[in-house]
This record gives structure tokens, C-alpha cells and sequence, in this order.
């Protein structure tokens, strides 16, 4: 059986370059009938190597992401107003990405707000 590989992502799912492997994947095949807990368990914690980025970090680079694409969909609207060979399928594609990335970025930031909110409600 193959070993799981998950790949870190960028919030938009390009590859950041972290390439966590497990070392030690369940075998299905070798565990006992007697034993279903054995079968679904994992040896391994999940990503034990990788350190955690700060989430001011992640949403720094999150906004980064969002203004690059903005930058294209402008640069593909430009194009396609000039006349210099930008299709209207790509200037349409480029302003959908940067708008779904613009909404994204706003929800995961109103979600960490309403946290910050609640934990500051909180009595004790």
C-alpha cells in the first residue's frame, strides 16, 4: 500500500514546496478482523514535522495572493480593452479568480473576528 503524501497548499491551492511525507501509513490489509480500531489508526500524528505558521502570517500572505490576482485581472481587462490579443474568456476568468479570492480572504477574516469576539465575551 502507498504511503499518504499530503501536500501543503497556499490558501488558493498553489504548492508552497512543503512536502510532508508519513512515514508509517496503515496497512489495511495486514490488520486483524478482531482488531477494527487498528485498521483506521494511524501510527503517525499527521504533519509532526512541519511547523505552524502564525495566522497573522497566513492571512499576510492570503492578501498577497488576492492583490497578485487582482493585478492580473486588471492587466487582462487592459489588454483586452487595447487590443493586445487578451481573450474575453481569460479577462472574465482572471476577474472571477481575484473576486472569489477577495470573497474568501473577507470570510475567513469575518469568521477570525467573530471568534475574537466570543472569546472576548467570554466571562471567568
Amino acid at each position: 500500500m502507498t504511503p499518504i503524501v499530503p501536500v501543503a497548499v497556499s490558501l488558493f491551492g498553489a504548492p508552497t514546496g512543503v512536502v510532508p511525507i508519513l512515514n508509517s501509513a496503515p496497512d489495511l490489509m495486514s490488520a486483524s478482523p478482531a482488531d477494527p480500531i487498528a485498521t483506521f489508526s494511524t501510527a503517525a500524528a499527521p504533519l509532526a514535522g512541519v511547523p505552524s505558521a502564525p495566522f497573522a502570517d497566513l492571512i499576510t500572505e492570503a492578501v498577497g495572493q488576492v492583490q497578485h490576482l487582482e493585478q492580473q485581472a486588471q492587466a487582462s481587462i487592459e489588454g483586452l480593452i487595447s487590443g493586445k490579443g487578451v481573450d474575453v474568456h481569460e479577462a472574465m476568468i482572471a476577474t472571477q479568480k481575484a473576486g472569489m479570492g477577495f470573497e474568501l480572504v473577507l470570510s475567513v477574516r469575518n469568521k477570525a473576528l467573530a471568534a475574537y469576539q466570543q472569546v472576548m465575551g467570554m466571562q471567568f
